[in-house]
């Protein structure tokens, strides 16, 4: 069964496109074929590091937002990799409900992965306890992941009735290890892919190259527990 990831947060700066990005990479890198979609119209981050995979949506307008579904249709053996904006939900949500989105993918033979990307603070605790209760009945898989890299205190979120909810309906969950400022940086100056930035003599010491590649080998052993072989929920680590 192929996948649709739905990349989200809901709030703005916990790393959604870093999240797409990296998953984007681990596709690339593992040879699995997918297709990309950027809905974030302000910044463009998925299209502008990935863009010969990921083409630009506008969420508001129908016909974009339909045309992610024409792809699943045109290209059955691919994946989606679907960047969603910030403050996105309700537009999003919208199309959702009126297409039966979830229903019309589950006739495809596409499984829905919804991720939620959050920080360490409490606004993003109170935004997963709503896509909890949305998605709480539906065909849905639910990743949590909890952003190193936007915050390091999560004891709040593990302790809360938010995580003790997720556990029981069974959601994954994994941790995407913070990356070092000075890369991230030069990522965002050279518009460069993690491949290109781990690999590239030209952008990068022998160091950079090296740490780079450490940051990708420990978020795709995270990325394995959902979209590898398998998969591990709350409940069975």
């Amino acid at each position: 069964m192929g996948k649709v990831h739905f990349i989200g947060g809901e709030k703005g700066g916990v790393g959604k496109s870093m999240t797409a990005r990296v998953l984007a990479q681990y596709y690339i890198d593992h040879e699995r074929p997918f297709l990309g979609f950027d809905c974030d119209a302000s910044h463009g981050t998925f299209s502008r590091f990935y863009q010969e995979y990921a083409s630009p949506v506008v969420v508001g307008d129908d016909d974009s937002l339909d045309g992610m579904l024409s792809a699943v249709e045109e290209h059955p053996e691919r994946d989606l990799i679907i960047d969603l904006a910030a403050q996105s939900a309700q537009p999003i949500n919208r199309w959702i409900d009126e297409t039966d989105v979830f229903g019309l993918l589950d006739e495809l033979g596409m499984q829905v992965v919804w991720w939620h990307v959050m920080d360490d603070g409490a606004d993003s605790v109170t935004l997963l306890s709503q896509v909890l209760a949305r998605y709480a009945s539906q065909p849905v898989d639910i990743v949590v992941v909890q952003n190193k890299g936007r915050g390091e205190h999560f004891e709040r979120f593990l302790q809360s009735d938010t995580y003790t909810q997720a556990f029981d309906q069974g959601v994954a969950l994994i941790e995407l290890p913070r990356l070092h400022a000075k890369l991230t940086q030069r990522i965002d100056f050279n518009n460069s892919s993690f491949w290109a930035v781990a690999n590239d003599r030209r952008l990068m010491n022998i160091a950079e190259r090296q740490r780079m590649k450490v940051w990708l080998r420990h978020a795709y052993e995270q990325l394995e527990q959902v979209v590898g072989l398998g998969g591990e929920s709350m409940q069975s680590t």
